[in-house]
Formats: C-alpha cells, sequence, structure tokens
C-alpha cells in the first residue's frame, strides 16, 4: 500500500542532543493524521522534518516517504519543488509565511497564479472567493503587519491551500481565532481529506482533534507516548499524559480568587481607535489599577490588539485619551506580543536578548533564570535563534523578557495561544501569582471564554 506520508524512526538533533524519536507513522490518502502533546515535545519539528525546512542547526535522520517518493534524500531544491504542488503547509508563526511587504490580497492571488496556475482572472476570482468565505473582506489591502494575528492565520492559510495540493500539514491552524473562524478553518480543514487528499494537523486543542477526527499521535519530550483513533484515545486515554492534556483544558479550570485592587494606573477615557482609516474602537472606558487581572474577548479583527497598542502608548488614538499614573516610569508598561517572531531579533541568540534586557533594567540574572525555571524554559534553549525553537517556548520566553523589566502593567495579547492545555494552566498560575507578588495589573486578550471567566477579576467583551 502507498501512503501519502511514511515516517520510519524519525529522528531530530540540535547537535548531539536528540530532540525527538525515533517516531514512525504513516497516513493515507483520504485521511487525517493529529498530532498532540506539550509545548516543545518536537510537533512542529516533524512538520519540518517532513518538509525538509529544519533550522540549519537541526538535523534529521531515518527514511521519509512522501506519496511512496523517499524525499530525505532528495536536494533541497528537489523537495522545494513539491512545496505548493505536493505538499502544502500552514506554518504555527504566519509571519514566517507571508511577504512583509506584499499586500494581502496579492499574496494569496499568486499562489493561484503561479502556484496553482490559474489565469490572471481566474486567480483574481478564486481570491476573492477565498477573502470573502475566511471573513477578510476589508483587509485586501493590508500588509501583514496591520492585520491582526487571526487575520494573519486566515491569510496564511488562504495561501497555503490556494495550490490544490493533495496534502497539507497546518500546524496550529486555529490559534488566535475566534469561535466563529475556528469552526470555519476547522469545516475547511475537513474538507481536505472529504476531497481524497491528505491532512496532518499539529493543535494542542482536544476540541480540534475531536472534530478533524481521524488518527491521533501524542508525543512527550519527543516521544510517542500513545496512538490511536481520536475519540478512542481523547475518550479512555490509556498514558496518563494524554489524561493530564485532558483535565488541564479551560473548561476543568476552577475560577482564581479575586484580587483586590490597589491604586489607579491606568485610565482611558471614550477613547476611539482607528487603523487604515477604519474605526474599530469607539467610546472605550477603562480604569485599570494595580493587581487587577482583566480579560479582553471579542471576535477576531475587531481591534483588541490596537485596543492594547493605544494603552501602551504605541498606537495614538483617534480620539479620547489614555492617562498614566504619575508614578509609573517610562517602561512601566509592557506589551506581550501576539506573535513573538515579530518582537525578538531573528539572527540574535536568545540568551544574548534577555541578558541585553536584564542589564538595560539592572535586573539580576539569578531573577531572569528563576522565572524561567518556573516556566520550563531549560536554559540551554537560549543558545538559540528564535527560529530554532518551537512557538510555544518563544511564547514563553517573551513572558521572561516582559517580567525581565519589573512591570508594573502587564499588556498580554493571546499570551499562551501556543501552549498546550497543561503549559497554559501552569504558566497562567505563574503569571497570576508573580501579579499578584509584585502588585502587577494585567490586561489579558484571550479568544477563550473559559480562561476569561475563570482567570481573570473582571472581564470586558468587545462587539
Amino acid at each position: 500500500m502507498t501512503h501519502s506520508i511514511k515516517v520510519d524512526a524519525l529522528s531530530v538533533f540540535a547537535g548531539s542532543a536528540r530532540l525527538i524519536g525515533p517516531v514512525s507513522f504513516a497516513v493515507s490518502a483520504s485521511d487525517t493524521l493529529v498530532i498532540m502533546g506539550e509545548t516543545g515535545a518536537g510537533k512542529s519539528l516533524i512538520a519540518q522534518a517532513i518538509l525538509g525546512t529544519l533550522p540549519g542547526a537541526l538535523r534529521a535522520e531515518g527514511q521519509i516517504e512522501v506519496n511512496g517518493r523517499r524525499v530525505d534524500t532528495l536536494s533541497q531544491v528537489d523537495r522545494a519543488a513539491m512545496w505548493g504542488h505536493e505538499i502544502a503547509t500552514l506554518p504555527q508563526e504566519p509571519w514566517r509565511a507571508l511577504d512583509p511587504l506584499m499586500r494581502s490580497f496579492r499574496q494569496v492571488a499568486e499562489s493561484f497564479r503561479y502556484v496553482a496556475g490559474k489565469a490572471r482572472a481566474d486567480a483574481h476570482k478564486e481570491t476573492q472567493g477565498a477573502f470573502v468565505s475566511l471573513g477578510l473582506t476589508g483587509a485586501e489591502n493590508r500588509l501583514p503587519g496591520a492585520l491582526s494575528g487571526g487575520m494573519a492565520q486566515r491569510v496564511a492559510f488562504a495561501a497555503a491551500t490556494a495550490g490544490n495540493a493533495p496534502i497539507l500539514l497546518a500546524d496550529e491552524p486555529t490559534k488566535g481565532l475566534d469561535h466563529e473562524r475556528h469552526i470555519k478553518v476547522i469545516e475547511l480543514l475537513a474538507e481536505v481529506p472529504a476531497a481524497g487528499g491528505t491532512l496532518v494537523a499539529i493543535t494542542h486543542a482536544v476540541s480540534v482533534a475531536l472534530r478533524l477526527g481521524g488518527h491521533l499521535i501524542v508525543l512527550r519530550d519527543g516521544q510517542l507516548v500513545e496512538q490511536g483513533p481520536v475519540e478512542a484515545v481523547l475518550s479512555k486515554p490509556s498514558s496518563s499524559y494524554t489524561q493530564e492534556l485532558l483535565d488541564a483544558d479551560p473548561q476543568s479550570w476552577q475560577h482564581s480568587e479575586p484580587h483586590p485592587a490597589g491604586d489607579v494606573l491606568l485610565t482611558a477615557q471614550n477613547l476611539a481607535i482607528e487603523r487604515n482609516g477604519k474605526t474599530l474602537i469607539s467610546g472605550f472606558d477603562l480604569t485599570l489599577c494595580a493587581g487587577e487581572r482583566i480579560a479582553l474577548v471579542g471576535p477576531s479583527g475587531i481591534g483588541k490588539t490596537s485596543l492594547l497598542d493605544a494603552l501602551a502608548g504605541l498606537l495614538p488614538p483617534s480620539a479620547g485619551s489614555v492617562v498614566r499614573a504619575a508614578s509609573l516610569s517610562r517602561h512601566a508598561v509592557q506589551k506581550l506580543y501576539q506573535d513573538p517572531p515579530a518582537a525578538f531579533p531573528a539572527r540574535v541568540p536568545l540568551r544574548l536578548a534577555l541578558r541585553d534586557v536584564a542589564r538595560l533594567h539592572q535586573t539580576d540574572w539569578s531573577r531572569v533564570a528563576q522565572i524561567l525555571e518556573h516556566l520550563g524554559i531549560h536554559p540551554s534553549l537560549l543558545e538559540r535563534t528564535p527560529d530554532a525553537v518551537s512557538g510555544g517556548e518563544l511564547q514563553r520566553i517573551s513572558i521572561v523578557r516582559a517580567l525581565t523589566v519589573r512591570p508594573r502593567v502587564l499588556l498580554a495579547d493571546e499570551p499562551t495561544s501556543r501552549l498546550d492545555p497543561i503549559t497554559q494552566r501552569d504558566t497562567l498560575a505563574m503569571l497570576e501569582q508573580v501579579a499578584a507578588e509584585e502588585n502587577i495589573a494585567v490586561v489579558l486578550v484571550t479568544h477563550d471564554p473559559d480562561i476569561a471567566s475563570k482567570w481573570a477579576d473582571r472581564v470586558v467583551h468587545l462587539i
């Protein structure tokens, strides 16, 4: 039997250190493979190894076949020739898939034109249809940097699927999406195997796995701990770790104890925010006190990220005002970005980036090391550049960097969207503890209503 993808004894190394493997699996046409596991377990490395896009510091061993042909022995040029035609990918970070200097509509249209081989008029029509289907109307002329994280994810999805490749590797395809967009993307993903294609989906979300169905493999520390039909594994897991993932779902969390509010640190009055001439938010009022935890929820693209930018002083409001307490220093308000790769220098080792921040703000390195330990970041990861760690690892390192500044106000934009349920729960618990100990006010943007209601003291709905 010829499998669409067959992986035999795959291992990935950083020098002599084995990061994952050996892992073996196979998936055929009209089938779905779902890969779940903790942040940093090696899920994305499997997809990169199949595509031949592992960072230069990493190497793969083992055999990889695509449609019956060994691809691990092909040259990089030959493997790249398959991209978009035989196998397509939706990477975890849309910023790594989109040209920062090309407007959204053109990026997708070029995929239809040059990958799918459509005539110019047909490519334009197909792109229009994709933008309507994915709720991207109005974003056609925006550059990636002007898109919300959820919108960038959908643009990357449209570009990745334009070539109609029979195999799709989707890495965390629903992160940063509101419930409506989340369901729409899952429906589009499910069309791949329904049409005879092959879907490999990497996800942290139990709900996504259950909706997609198919075969499931669960990874921990680079090792395969459990596999089988999705519904069978998730309804009655044989591994205690898989059960931990299920138990850590936000629906199962206990409500956090309310935190007493201290002095007023930040006040927004009758705030209005515009992007590209479009009003996103108007008449917004907020009083933020020391020690408070506030959750902002609302659909993708409504302006949650822009609101945080305005509160941080990074975006001037079109009306109204943001007033900081006189006691706040210049760096007292820190923002955690939704897409960490856009916030880290790409070629600077992470240790150097953190040490520079610690030195600038006169923070002892022992404090940085303590936070790293609390967040489960092994010191060896800091020797790598941002593109050589997982999205979840980089997300946690960005939290460390923000706390290194010792902020009074932390504006957190989807700070755990790339984390598995266990790491997400533990990270938010650590953030709650640090905020309580140091009387930090936190504004958390999230699409998950369970996280909002169970973690925050107050929930603000943007509609």
